[in-house]
This record gives structure tokens, C-alpha cells and sequence, in this order.
């Protein structure tokens, strides 16, 4: 991943649109559902909402992002969203960054860092976003590791 570096109002700004995945995290956590929540933004509108399903619908792909992006399809009438950014409470596995590439999303705003499953681990040189997607981590991340990790602890 390559650095980005935020003015204080791009900060501001997906701070406010991180708190909106955090919403979507608590469905999750209300729901039982491990507690990733996202959400898709296109010209400063929430286009689509998604939280992780994976229980509800008894199925292993059900994530945040799989959802809110199909969700942001639908919405735009597109296969592609290149002008969209997707705000998310997790760094995205490698199943979710596999279909963000293929969305062609513009760019990718994560919270906390998963170092089991997130896409980390994989060198530059094989990274599964597409060339052109901005990312950027860290937004928010002690409020959406708190809650993953409060889910997990609950569980014990």
C-alpha cells in the first residue's frame, strides 16, 4: 500500500464517513455477525450500505464489502465504480480486494488492520487493488478495532 498523506479536511471527512461504517458495524454486531460494517460513497452521497451476513444468509462470501458494492452497482446501473470510495471498518480480505479490483473502485478507506486476513502480507508487487485505486488505513481504527475486538472477547 502506498502512503497517502490527508489534508486535516480529508481527514475530517472520512472520519464522518468512518463513523457512518461504524453504524453499519453495530447492525452486524446486533445481529451476531462478526462486526465489519461498510458503506460506498460517490459525490459526497452515501450510495450504498452494507454489514457482514455471513450467518444470516449461510454464506461465506456475505462480507461488508461484497454487499455495499454490489448494493452501489445496482444504485449506479454500473459494473464499475471509479469515481466511488468505499469506507470500511476492516482492511479487506483478499476475497474482498479481489472484487474491489474488479470494481474498479477509485479508492479504498479502511479502519482497523486485520494482520490474520487482511491483504497486508502481500508485497506491492502483488497487490490485489487494482493500479489505479487509492487506499488508505488507519481512519478511525481504535473505534473500529474496539468493536471487532469487543465482539471476539464476548465470545470467549
Amino acid at each position: 500500500m502506498h502512503l497517502l498523506y490527508l489534508s486535516a479536511m480529508e481527514i475530517q471527512r472520512d472520519e464522518y464517513y468512518m463513523q457512518q461504517a461504524l453504524k453499519e458495524a453495530q447492525k452486524a454486531y446486533d445481529a451476531d455477525e462478526v462486526p465489519v460494517g461498510a458503506i460506498v460513497v460517490q459525490d459526497g452521497k452515501i450510495i450504498a450500505r452494507g454489514h457482514n451476513q455471513v450467518e444470516l444468509l449461510n454464506d461465506a462470501t456475505a462480507h461488508a464489502e461484497i454487499l455495499a458494492i454490489t448494493s452501489a452497482f445496482a444504485f449506479m446501473g454500473a459494473k464499475y465504480l471509479p469515481d466511488a470510495t468505499l469506507y470500511v471498518t476492516l482492511e479487506p480480505c483478499l476475497m474482498c480486494a479481489g472484487a474491489l479490483y474488479w470494481s474498479k473502485i477509485g479508492r479504498v478507506v479502511f479502519g482497523a488492520y486485520d494482520v490474520k486476513n487482511g491483504y497486508q502480507h502481500i508485497t506491492k508487487e502483488q497487490s490485489p487493488f487494482h493500479v489505479k485505486t487509492e487506499l488508505v488505513g488507519g481512519i478511525l481504527e481504535a473505534d473500529c478495532s474496539f468493536i471487532i475486538q469487543s465482539f471476539f472477547r464476548a465470545k470467549r
